[in-house]
């Protein structure tokens, strides 16, 4: 959750940290800092809020050195504050580190210390008690020190470390969190992210779980858990270092809004041959494999979990399978009837949610086929995967996800196809319809897209009410969860999603004379449907935001408001509905003076618990 970047070099350290932590903000941004080498000690500099906060008490200072670490935090023990902030030292200074996860016996350690060492502790952070650790074992061979204090560690963590005695040398671990060191001329790095140093190299290692690393200006060295050196193939980044850029979009979410039709049209192409047949990339599902599937567990958290929720409907529909979607943090926790008949189909945006990670893990142990659909090439889900899908969302930065999400559906339609016909449980034409539908999105995309204005409007009218309720059937439900959360995460509106025929089981208690109803009424055999419901809460005073495809223009009888959406079928309605949803947060975050890109309490990638 929290960012981490590491230089050893000849340049300035603060400056590349510092420009590395701006890319990584989105992990974190309570409270930021560094430490760097300053000519035989170590000197730490950090600040409760944003980076810009740290830079300037940076900018009073001429001290520069040419090693450092420096972090961006997504607050878990202790409150944002200065002392709270990363980076820790041990008592005398000589060590200090950064730390991206959780300590899960940092109690246990903590009171150790404090009887057998005397030691103080001065912040509220797990983290702290690391330092102190490594600095009771450190006898002149930082590595040396790291291992053995990781060997009394328990909990996920990417780990930088810094020694006073060893000024040109970075020690990091990673365990369920994510690393990468990158290759320079002269230099080298570490960082959590690779948006942290595409603007220095394009040549990095991927670290693997329980490794070590040893970075000098001249050497990366990465050990296994063993303390045996390993090697590692190079990666190669290609991505357009500009596409993490606004490119003159006032937020991200926005740009990445617009960015949909491109993502959702490379996504389905680059899978589609010139005879309109599916090529799944590397992977390789015979129709005795899907045969052999009695069960999918679709598994996910948040924004997708619910693309899992549309997956569901697809894949249920074209292929004959009974699916589950199951919240990651709550598979983990269970015993769930897994095993080599069962196809595991793990969604990710970052590829390091650690819930989605360890639900895969414990997949896998049981024997499940694991398939990964992810945005983040090499990630940890992706790598610890039998099969990987990747969407081309390209680089998403603001942490609401708009453009992963799409191409998620698009991922999951794609596959949904390829099972059901491999299988031979839908035919030609139907194949055939499908694709030519999808085909279609990015176009009809860029219409909803040129409504802009009129969400903008909508907006204005909305922005003061605190309470929000989004309703819809089939798969207009999901799309209703993914509206509703979208509003919530960057307005702060107490938003609330349901299945809109459970109305009446009880939360219809809720609605009251002007409470905001948003409606999607885009499926054609459940319109009548939706057209009662809306009835049922008009009754009770709702001011209703009705959502359907052009030419149902009954809605207007019922609703206040009404946005359309292009004529599509009903299966893939949501890679169209939810657009209109998006902007209409956005620009309700807008107005209230959020945040929009960093919003409270909230990290881009969840790499803890």
């Amino acid at each position: 959750m929290c960012g981490i970047v590491g230089y050893v070099g000849n340049g300035s350290a603060r400056e590349i940290i510092i420009d590395g932590l701006k890319k990584l903000e989105y992990r974190g941004y309570d409270s930021s800092g560094i430490a760097f080498d300053a000519g035989g000690k170590i000197e730490i500099r950090k600040c409760q809020g944003r980076i810009s906060n740290l830079e300037a008490i940076l900018s009073k200072e001429t001290i520069d050195a040419h090693t450092g670490i420096g972090h961006t935090r997504w607050a878990t023990h202790g409150a944002p504050s200065d002392v709270n902030a990363h980076p820790h030292a041990n008592s005398d200074g000589s060590i200090a580190i950064v730390h991206n996860g959780i300590l899960e016996n940092y109690i246990e350690i903590k009171e150790w210390l404090a009887k057998d060492y005397e030691i103080t502790f001065k912040s509220e952070t797990d983290s702290e008690v690391i330092a102190h650790l490594i600095g009771i074992y450190y006898d002149g061979n930082l590595e040396d020190a790291v291992f053995k204090a990781i060997d009394r560690m328990r909990g996920a963590y990417a780990l930088c470390v810094v020694a006073k005695d060893e000024p040109d040398k970075i020690v990091a671990v990673r365990k369920d969190a994510p690393l990468i060191a990158g290759i320079g001329h002269g230099c080298n790095f570490i960082a959590s992210d690779i948006p942290a140093l595409l603007k220095y190299v394009r040549e990095i290692y991927l670290i693997e779980n329980n490794e070590t690393v040893v970075v000098t200006a001249d050497n990366i060295k990465i050990y296994n858990a063993d303390r045996q050196e390993v090697k590692r193939d190079v990666f190669h980044v290609n991505w357009d270092a500009d596409a993490a850029e606004k490119d003159g979009y006032s937020h991200f979410m926005l740009k990445e809004i617009h960015e949909q039709p491109k993502g959702i049209y490379e996504t389905l192409h680059r899978r589609i041959d010139e005879n309109g047949e599916i090529v799944l990339d590397g992977i390789k599902m015979t129709k005795s494999d899907i045969e052999n599937f009695n069960k999918v567990y679709i598994v996910a958290c948040g924004t997708a979990y619910h693309a899992g929720l549309v997956g569901k409907s697809a894949i249920e529909k074209m292929a004959h399978i009974p699916v589950e979607v199951e919240v990651a943090s709550e598979f983990r926790y269970r015993d769930p009837f897994v095993d080599d008949k069962t196809l595991f189909i793990a969604i990710s945006q970052s590829g390091e949610t650690l819930d989605t990670l360890a639900a895969l893990r414990e997949a896998k142990r049981k024997g499940a086929r694991v398939l990964s659909v992810v945005n983040v090439v090499g990630s940890s889900v992706a790598r610890e995967s039998d099969d990987v899908f990747y969407t081309w969302a390209g680089p998403e930065i603001a942490v609401a996800s708009t453009k992963a999400y799409t191409t998620q559906l698009m991922c999951m339609y794609i596959i949904a196809l390829y099972m059901g016909r491999t299988k031979g449980t839908i035919d030609e034409a139907y194949y055939k319809e499908f694709i030519n539908e999808l085909a279609l999105i990015p176009d009809k995309l860029e219409k909803v897209l040129a409504d802009e204005p009129k969400i903008e409007e909508l907006a204005k009218q909305l922005y003061r009410n605190e309470h929000v309720f989004f309703i819809g059937r089939g798969p207009d439900a999901g799309v209703s969860y993914e509206g509703s959360l979208k509003l919530k995460e960057i307005s702060y509106i107490n938003s609330f999603a349901i299945a809109a025929g459970e109305l009446k089981h009880g939360t219809i208690a809720l609605i009251e004379q002007d409470t905001v109803v948003v409606a999607l009424a885009t499926q054609d055999r459940l319109f009548e449907k939706m057209l009662s419901n809306i009835q049922e809460v008009k009754a009770r005073g709702a001011y209703v935001i009705g959502l359907a495809k052009e030419g149902n223009a009954d809605i207007e009888k019922q609703a206040d408001k009404t946005i359309y959406i292009p004529q599509c079928i009903d299966e893939i309605t949501p890679l169209l509905s939810v657009v209109p949803l998006q902007m209409l947060a956005y620009y309700i975050a807008k107005l209230r003076g959020c945040d929009i890109d960093k919003p409270k309490n909230l990290a881009k990638s969840v790499t803890v618990e």
